[in-house]
């Protein structure tokens, strides 16, 4: 089946380089590298080998910016299904339940690739001038109490108006704990710590690492973006940084309900038992008050991190009595949304 002029042209304009050539990267798509962003060090009180891998250098401003062109790449191939006569539909309209920063990101690749707008369900709270950011993207943004119940996906689809579409929340398919942050994890690990620190929302990212953490360790064959060390990774504790507060300044840590996690306990403890990660790593609460003095350290730092974004560092101020000061740390800033203009 023939495409359509216009969903040709979008489809010759997706450009996927290849799918693990180091040489051959696929994000960003403007100016592909790899890594994509850079990693630093940086001074850290109490410790002598402290780095920083920053996504804040994306797009928009964080990680998300990485989901969202694997967004693109899953429009690609509906694409490529249409055109061989697969399916005979339209596009279908994605729906994502967000605080912002996902929304901003993937909205904003949609918009660059001509396709379809994103439904966005967020809380009713949400501050007036984000929701305002949203619309004028391009975004449908639909209103609920997120906080009154936990929503299954098609309750999302419903409440966005978009039962032909696809939950991009839940939807274990599109692949969010091992294609959204594939190439960042890549990038993470080639650091080879002996300790990392990672924000811990969805927990997507956290996954994703963790999953090509024990393809590297557990196989004598690596992927062609691997450069890192099994023998250390194999040992090095993975802490993810979260929050119980709903009053905190990580609000984009916090979640009533995360029906959509693929993560718990017995997960990660299979992890540490097959010995694909150190008997430590874990997801950790923060405390508030490490939260603040993070958010300062930041600042003095010139780390472009809102509270959600640093909140490894937190974690790693709460636990520096236990970590030694000479150990290779690795803090995964997932950066602070450019709104737009």
């Amino acid at each position: 089946m023939a495409l359509s002029k216009f969903h040709e042209k979008i489809l010759s304009s997706i450009k996927v380089a290849s799918e693990n050539d180091p040489k051959k990267p696929e994000f960003p798509p403007n100016d592909p590298k790899f890594p994509a962003t850079p990693t630093y060090k940086i001074e850290v009180p109490g410790f002598s080998n402290v780095w920083l891998k920053d996504e804040s250098f994306n797009p928009t401003g964080t990680h998300k910016d990485r989901m969202a062109w694997e967004m693109v790449v899953i429009y690609r191939d509906f694409l490529i299904a249409k055109k061989r006569g697969q399916v005979s539909e339209d596009l279908p309209r994605l729906s994502l339940i967000s605080s912002g920063s996902a929304a901003i990101a993937i909205q904003t690749m949609l918009r660059k690739y001509n396709l379809p707008n994103l439904n966005v369900l967020v809380d009713e709270n949400m501050r007036k001038e984000l929701v305002s950011y949203l619309e004028r993207l391009g975004c449908d943004v639909y209103k609920c109490d997120l906080r009154k119940k936990s929503l299954d996906w098609k309750e999302v689809l419903e409440l966005t108006h978009n039962e032909r579409g696809f939950d991009i929340t839940s939807a274990d398919a599109f692949g969010p704990t091992t294609n959204y942050y594939d190439w960042l994890s890549y990038e993470v690990l080639n650091s080879s710590p002996e300790y990392c620190f990672i924000p811990f929302g969805t927990g997507n990212l956290y996954q994703n690492i963790l999953n090509v953490n024990k393809r590297e360790v557990s196989s004598k064959f690596h992927d062609p973006r691997f450069f890192g060390n099994p023998e250390v990774l194999k040992n090095c504790s993975f802490f993810g940084s979260t929050t119980n507060n709903p009053s905190s300044k990580a609000e984009k840590l916090y979640a009533p309900h995360n029906p959509f996690s693929f993560y718990n306990e017995q997960w990660i403890h299979i992890f540490r038992s097959a010995g694909y990660c150190n008997e430590a790593s874990g997801v950790y609460t923060i405390e508030e008050d490490f939260l603040n003095e993070a958010i300062l350290l930041g600042q003095e730092l010139r780390i472009n991190a809102e509270p959600s974004g640093i909140a490894g560092l937190a974690l790693l101020l709460q636990m520096r009595h236990s970590i030694p000061s000479d150990k290779k740390i690795l803090i995964i800033n997932t950066g602070k949304t450019k709104l737009p203009q």
